[in-house]
């Protein structure tokens, strides 16, 4: 290869890696900072931010917020839609750490919504729903792509938030499922860089995701995958998340 050549190739290699690692960091930055105040002065009643997880011990809620804020504000400037379905799956899974009862799968909801009951799953189904489909119509340009992308996102943030029942899982699960799309493009390593911001503490059992933050970090990894795939890769990406709300549901009704 000619000198002319590797320098192209030098250059190009440098600002692949020098965007994404950028963005990684940002979005990692902002998620630290937002964690560390929100620690220091919760908003509204401190007793909001504590539960109890699945081993008896106290953990923080502050990590939801935080991974929200990191995540969206690092996928803001290149993909405002993206920024729109974090923000409203997070305000949605807020509601639901306030909210949620214990009832589980979207039967169960679905069921209660049919007796007149409006429970805090069947906000985050339609609220959820409905910002994927609008953020997936800003992604795609043709109707049949537009439907595609508001599946894999809706889809994505709730496999993220299904796996959330012990420390580190959702975490390791966005680190996973975003490391591909940065092949791709530079969205999927805003929420990577929140995930790892927050994975010690959360595998440490000092803090725990909530719904806020799980389907935040899965509604923001889900926007890197339809932003960075073509029809064959929507499909396949929506016949599996589909595929795995449907064991979801099966198994939170066995």
């Amino acid at each position: 290869m000619g000198s002319f050549g590797a320098t192209r190739l030098g250059t190009f290699v440098g600002s692949f890696g020098a965007t994404r690692l950028g963005t990684f960091v940002g979005s990692f930055g902002a998620t630290r900072l937002a964690y560390g105040q929100l620690r220091r002065r919760p908003p509204g009643n401190p007793d909001s931010w504590r539960r109890t997880n699945h081993a008896g011990r106290p953990v923080l809620l502050q990590a939801g917020p935080a991974a929200a804020l990191g995540s969206a504000a690092a996928v803001l400037p290149a993909a405002p839609a993206a920024a729109l379905a974090v923000a409203a799956a997070a305000v949605c899974g807020r509601h639901d750490d306030l909210r949620g009862d214990h009832r589980r799968g979207f039967r169960a909801h679905l069921t209660a919504l049919r007796g007149g009951e409006v429970t805090s799953g069947t906000v985050k189904l339609f609220g959820i729903g409905a910002a994927s489909l609008v953020a997936g119509a800003l992604l795609k340009e043709k109707p049949v792509d537009k439907a595609l992308a508001g599946v894999v996102i809706a889809g994505t943030a709730h496999l993220v938030n299904l796996v959330d029942v012990r420390p580190g899982r959702a975490g390791l699960l966005v680190l996973g499922l975003g490391a591909p799309g940065l092949l791709r493009g530079t969205l999927a390593a805003a929420p990577m860089g929140a995930a790892a911001a927050l994975l010690a503490d959360d595998l440490g059992e000092v803090s725990m995701l909530g719904d806020m933050g799980a389907h935040a970090l899965g509604a923001a990894v889900g926007s890197a995958v339809a932003a960075s795939n073509g029809r064959l890769g929507l499909a396949a990406h929506a016949a599996s998340l589909v595929a795995a709300a449907v064991w979801g549901e099966r198994a939170s009704s066995a």
